[in-house]
């Protein structure tokens, strides 16, 4: 990359200077830090080659959620308007610290609420990943392949195998449908030197039931911690959010979600690519899984807390 190249396009200022290396990577993509005369800015390079349409409606949804007060980095466009130049998106810099699940429930709730009304929506259908299940035959089948190849998480996966094929029948389209963030996990929702928390990677926002998505992020940063989930679903509702978790069936995009990241984490391990290009990698990706299930009564536990809060 040309530091000096990207400051133009994007004009940032002179003195264009990239981090060594990489200062994060994700599935996606890795982030690099501009430093120029005006300041500091995250660079992402995506490891897949995207367009300008592809991105349109996040980046326009992104925008819109910025101005609403979702505390998320700036999108900073090229001089030309476009969100790409030099293959690459810039936005402002924040200072973020590692993950951690452990944020105040209170300001969560708050920030989700704020995103679901922001006055912006996408029509079109909810894309497969978010409602679909990985189905019996699929768990069967992955199973059988790590232990051939000697996958050291094969009996982990095994053990829960029956568990995921029971909650796929949870499953139910949406019924309210907005555009939604769809990735708000620890990953993404990141505490902030500055003592606040920062909402990051939007590129796979887009259609789904807001119901579903406050699932995630109960489970995410509820679990089993009844005061945590109830205070972030108290705080999500006195901000006006509009949805509400009252059914199984509002965990589905929790359970498809999860279900297709562990598919793919073990495809990985199976075989390597860019977005695991070790099998490290893969078995740590899935092991975020294993380690804490979402189980049915993980689930129904969390429902029960939930439930009748109005």
């Amino acid at each position: 990359m040309d530091a000096a190249e990207i400051a133009r396009r994007f004009a940032l200022g002179k003195g264009a200077r990239l981090s060594d290396g990489p200062v994060a990577r994700g599935r996606q993509g890795e982030v690099w830090r501009l430093d120029t005369a005006d300041g500091s800015f995250a660079v992402k390079v995506p490891f897949h080659r995207s367009t300008e349409d592809n991105v349109a409606a996040s980046t326009a949804f992104h925008e819109a959620a910025y101005a609403a007060g979702v505390p998320t980095p700036q999108v900073r466009r090229a001089i030309d308007g476009r969100v790409f130049a030099q293959g690459v998106r810039v936005y402002e810099w924040v200072d973020l610290l590692p993950p951690t699940t452990e944020l105040d429930p209170a300001m969560l709730g708050q920030i989700v609420a704020t995103m679901h009304r922001v006055p912006l929506d996408e029509s079109g259908p909810v894309h497969s990943w978010y409602t679909e299940p990985v189905g019996a035959a699929r768990w069967d089948e992955l199973v059988g392949l790590l232990r051939e190849h000697g996958a050291p998480f094969a009996e982990r996966l095994a053990a829960l195998r029956d568990e995921l094929v029971a909650l796929e029948s949870w499953l139910e389209p949406p019924r309210n449908t907005r555009t939604c963030h769809r990735d708000l996990w620890a990953d993404n929702v990141l505490p902030t030197a500055g003592g606040g928390v920062c909402v990051i990677d939007w590129e796979n926002s887009g259609p789904c039931d807001p119901s579903h998505e406050l699932a995630c992020v109960l489970f995410e940063f509820g679990r089993t911690d009844p005061g945590r989930a109830s205070a972030l679903v108290d705080a999500y509702q006195q901000a006006g959010g509009p949805a509400a978790v009252d059914s199984r069936a509002h965990f589905t995009m929790l359970i498809a979600q999860l279900g297709h990241i562990t598919e793919m984490a073990a495809s990985d391990w199976l075989e390597p690519n860019v977005r695991s290009p070790h099998r490290a990698d893969a078995a740590a990706w899935i092991g975020e899984v294993l380690a804490e299930p979402h189980t049915r009564e993980v689930l129904d536990a969390l429902l029960k807390v939930v439930r009748g809060h109005d």
